[in-house]
């Protein structure tokens, strides 16, 4: 029954047809989406902005419902090993969706502490009455039996290796070594923290969020302590956004940016460009998405930041004149972000990196047209897959008129020494800063235009 990458399987077209009453049921929003991450390939945070009823449901429902579904995605391969022991064969084509109602259930059952009685019952409920009635008992019985064993079963489990889709594992192997491929693959299995960027006195504003102040400078909100990011103190008077310890780093290669002229390339959603205008740098952030744009416009309204906001593609765009400096975080694989985004893991293949390496070289090629001559490049990316990092800049700089300029150690007050590579690149890792939660995985260098 288990499916090597099931979210490379033909899309589902059928979903449970209910008839339901007017305030959303948290389990079914959970079935609706997960559907439609697995099944339809949509990234989980635009399948949960594209559900008409999640919005819908009381706050704790929302909240339930958001961590049962990262939980289902982040523990997958966990859960797909343990139903295959209890499914004898394979569900036929129609029953399809009965898997993401099991996965759910044995979510509850084994990692979120649901009282088995409500995850079993709750699980049956969402078939009864629908096209998929005849597999009622198939549920029960199956979750049943998972209540009863699954404990046993995981505890012998290799979690971390189960959870990581084998190309994955193999690249991260070759690049990085078996142990720090394991620290990785065992930090995406942490609900990670809440980080801001705060824009002015750090140490007050961690008191009042009930967070701590990373060396980097970041600050950080322990994930048990949930609660709605527009609700906390500060967020709507525009003092802080949501961003990465690790996102906050590429704009600090910059150095002082106040008064220079900064392209900010493939823009959204907007944390770097709101890191550059509050430095002081007169911004002009480009994405090729207009709706993306429309919610950075409403993100630097709120933080009262300016910057000019150009809908084009990047490849193609230029500037009337060449800029002191362009930031280009380019279209990537993500693979660095699945401690955030648990969907990228089982949506990403090795297929999707080459595709999005060669979008990368024609980026590099039309952002170094924008660098005025002694102006600087940084390039990063979001990914823990060489050929999206080193692999783009070394050919590159063979033939244009840019150096790497080495990012030198203690230049960015409490970057680990390990965060920089012998060519003085930005290669940072989740399984980094282990102790307080780790960060996102992030490559990044800086280059110089020869003058």
């Amino acid at each position: 029954m288990r499916e090597k990458n099931p979210a490379r399987r033909r899309p589902e077209r059928r979903e449970l047809a209910r008839s339901g009453s007017p305030l959303p049921d948290a389990r079914q929003v959970s079935l609706d989406i997960l559907i439609a991450v697995l099944d339809r390939h949509r990234a989980l945070d635009q399948a949960i902005a594209a559900h008409e009823p999640f919005p819908r449901l009381e706050p704790r429902d929302r909240a339930f419902a958001r961590n049962l579904i990262a939980t289902t995605l982040r523990r997958l391969g966990q859960i797909d090993a343990i139903i295959e022991g209890f499914v004898a064969q394979d569900l036929p084509p129609r029953g399809r969706p009965i898997r993401h109602v099991l996965r759910l259930g044995v979510t509850q059952l084994l990692f979120l502490g649901t009282p088995p009685h409500a995850a079993v019952d709750s699980s049956v409920g969402l078939v009864e009455g629908s096209a998929l009635a005849s597999f009622r008992g198939l549920v029960n019985a199956v979750l049943r039996r998972v209540s009863r064993d699954g404990p046993a079963i995981l505890a012998g489990q290799d979690a971390a290796r189960l959870n990581t889709p084998e190309w994955l594992w193999q690249s991260w192997t070759r690049a990085y070594g078996e142990a720090v491929t394991r620290s990785i693959a065992e930090m995406h299995l942490r609900e990670p923290p809440l980080d801001v960027t705060v824009r002015s006195d750090p140490e007050s504003w961690a008191r009042a969020l009930g967070a701590s102040l990373l060396p980097t400078g970041s600050l950080r909100r322990p994930a048990e302590l949930g609660g709605s990011v527009e609700g906390l103190p500060g967020y709507t008077d525009g003092v802080w956004w949501v961003q990465d310890a690790a996102a906050a780093l590429p704009v600090r290669m910059l150095g002082n940016v106040s008064g220079l002229s900064i392209i900010d390339l493939c823009a959204a959603p907007g944390g770097k460009t709101m890191q550059l205008a509050a430095g002081g740098a007169r911004v002009t952030a480009v994405d090729r998405s207009e709706s993306r744009l429309q919610r950075m416009a409403a993100n630097l309204s709120r933080l009262r930041l300016p910057a000019e906001l150009v809908a084009a593609d990047a490849t193609s765009w230029r500037p009337i004149a060449p800029a002191d400096a362009v930031l280009l975080d380019a279209p990537c694989s993500s693979t660095g972000t699945i401690r955030r985004h648990p969907d990228i893991a089982w949506q990403k293949g090795p297929e999707d990196v080459g595709r999005l390496a060669l979008l990368q070289d024609r980026l590099l090629q039309a952002a170094a047209t924008m660098v005025k001559p002694g102006g600087l490049l940084v390039y990063c990316v979001c990914s823990l897959q060489p050929e999206e990092g080193a692999a783009r800049v070394a050919p590159f700089l063979g033939s244009s008129p840019l150096r790497i300029e080495p990012l030198k150690a203690g230049e960015i007050p409490g970057l680990p020494d390990e965060a920089i590579t012998p060519e003085g690149a930005l290669r940072t890792l989740p399984s980094q800063f282990a102790a307080p939660g780790g960060w996102d995985g992030f490559y990044a260098a800086r280059l110089r235009r020869l003058s």
